[in-house]
């Protein structure tokens, strides 16, 4: 079973551009089921040993410990592939996970951000020159739709700020081009000045005080403290402020594709979750372009 996974993230890897944090993802949920399946046999496993009772049991162990339907569903997904693969390369005669049902998850609408609350975040007094990079940041996941984890993978040279555009690493390593702003190119014209002044060794576009590339962790504990500082009440992380670009945009008239394009989204569905249009909306669209109306 241990040289089957290791074969799979290969193919994740090298063929399929999956990202660290998908190839480790796929890791721990295929080590869990191995590890629930030598202890229902007795014994090492073997890929050609499981089959859809097995698979059933484990699921049945996890929600015997209480795991979230969403987790769960997240594991049969890693089995279900994990034994696709191991199907189209003869390993396996069938999918031992193909015919489970995944567990029913409510769908959750994302915690929603009206214009003013997003005004309320992203506008505010520049005491420090540090500042301007919280601002940046800000415009930059807001205006540009960016995950967080794009945001601080960007360099200096997937910027254009002539044309305010910026080139974007997605997931599997895709890249596409998101225009931003005027007042996202104010910010980080005036972040790049003070960024300047700290003469970092690396060509990350973000940095900290030390001229390191600014991490993750640090630009959600810089969106916390501003978050704390107004009376913005919602939980507001980096992908929050993603899901009211979508929901803005799709409000002011924008094309769901092109949302989707922007988003660097493969499914349209998915870009459908991440909108959230009010029902005084939906009403005004209809007035406004039904012919019966």
């Amino acid at each position: 079973m241990e040289e089957a996974i290791a074969a799979f993230l290969r193919y994740l890897d090298r063929e399929r551009n999956a990202s660290p944090h998908t190839q480790r993802a796929y890791r721990q949920d295929l080590v869990q089921f191995t590890s629930h399946a030598c202890t229902e046999l007795g014994h090492a496993v073997r890929a050609t040993e499981v089959d859809h009772l097995l698979v059933r049991s484990f699921l049945a162990g996890l929600h015997r410990q209480g795991l979230s339907k969403v987790s769960a569903a997240r594991k049969l997904a890693s089995l279900r592939a994990f034994f696709r693969y191991l199907c189209r390369e003869g390993i396996v005669e069938r999918n031992p996970a193909r015919a489970l049902l995944s567990p029913r998850v409510a769908r959750r609408i994302p915690t929603h951000l009206s214009e003013a609350d997003v005004a309320q975040i992203v506008d505010f007094p520049t005491e420090r020159e540090s500042d301007w990079r919280t601002r940046a940041i800000l415009e930059l996941l807001y205006g540009a739709g960016l995950r967080c984890g794009e945001l601080v993978a960007l360099d200096l040279d997937d910027l254009d700020t002539t044309a305010r555009l910026v080139r974007v690493r997605g997931k599997g390593d895709k890249e596409r081009i998101v225009p931003y702003g005027l007042r996202a190119q104010e910010a980080i014209s005036a972040y790049l000045r003070w960024r300047a002044t700290l003469r970092p060794q690396v060509e990350a576009l973000l940095v900290n005080t030390r001229g390191g590339r600014l991490s993750d962790r640090s630009v959600r504990t810089l969106l916390r403290r501003r978050i704390c500082s107004v009376a913005v009440v919602l939980k507001v992380t980096p992908h929050t402020l993603r899901h009211a670009f979508a929901t803005h945009l799709l409000e002011r008239g924008a094309d769901l594709r092109a949302i989707q394009e922007l988003l660097g989204h493969a499914s349209l569905s998915t870009t459908q979750r991440y909108t959230h249009v009010n029902a005084r909306h939906l009403l005004s669209v209809y007035g406004k372009s039904h012919p019966r109306a």
